[in-house]
């Protein structure tokens, strides 16, 4: 628990730096015909916010040491390239005309998060990577088809809510959906690799031998 506090409040203090010292001119993230279709929805702030529910969850239901370093690994290297595309590339979502300040709930985000660091999305990236790990565990866990779907659900709300918040646009999304799913497959396939290496170097198990008479 300790280190994923101290990794977090790293993470919090590269980006923020990031976001307040762009090295090169900002790219504003041009509007989509989905953009168009989502409203500004203030209520969609519960959504937004329930992301740090649920990334914790994959990490709460972590088997061993094993996964434990594998997992660790993998979200330090989406935030890694997040930061680096944002150094190298420095995005900002376009000014929508709306009066914050009728939305004080959304007018705080505004202010702590401001509009840089668009794209991709890492909440999106981070919300994507976490359902692939929780659908993972839940068949696992052989939990059913219900608990898959509300994950699946709760991923796709809080993409919803990137958009009708405001806070991004739909190719940040779509940009922060596929690096979260290829660090996730990435890592995934690693993990299942490892396995399979530790299972040939394991020795075999003594149960049902019967001693020689």
């Amino acid at each position: 628990m300790g280190s994923n506090v101290a990794g977090l409040a790293v993470f919090f203090i590269a980006y923020f730096w990031v976001l307040h010292h762009p090295q090169f001119a900002v790219t504003v993230m041009p509007l989509t015909w989905l953009d168009h279709q989502i409203a500004f929805e203030p209520a969609a702030m519960p959504l937004y916010v329930s992301l740090w529910v649920y990334v914790s969850l994959p990490l709460a239901l972590l088997k061993d040491r094993r996964e434990l370093a594998s997992y660790g690994v993998a979200t330090l290297a989406l935030s890694v390239i997040g930061l680096a595309i944002f150094i190298a590339w420095p995005t900002a979502v376009p000014a929508f005309g709306v009066d914050w300040s009728r939305y004080p709930s959304v007018a705080f985000l505004k202010a702590v998060d401001l509009a840089g660091n668009a794209c991709p999305s890492l909440h999106v990236a981070f919300a994507a990577f976490s359902a692939v790990w929780l659908d993972r565990q839940l068949r696992e866990m052989n939990v059913g088809v219900p608990a898959r779907v509300l994950n699946a659900a709760w991923c796709i709300g809080i993409v919803y809510s990137t958009l009708a918040t405001r806070q991004h646009v739909a190719l940040d999304a779509l940009a922060g959906a596929l690096l979260g799913l290829v660090v996730a497959a990435l890592q995934l396939h690693g993990l299942r690799h490892l396995e399979r290496q530790l299972a040939r170097v394991r020795p075999p198990s003594s149960e049902g031998l019967r001693p020689v008479v």
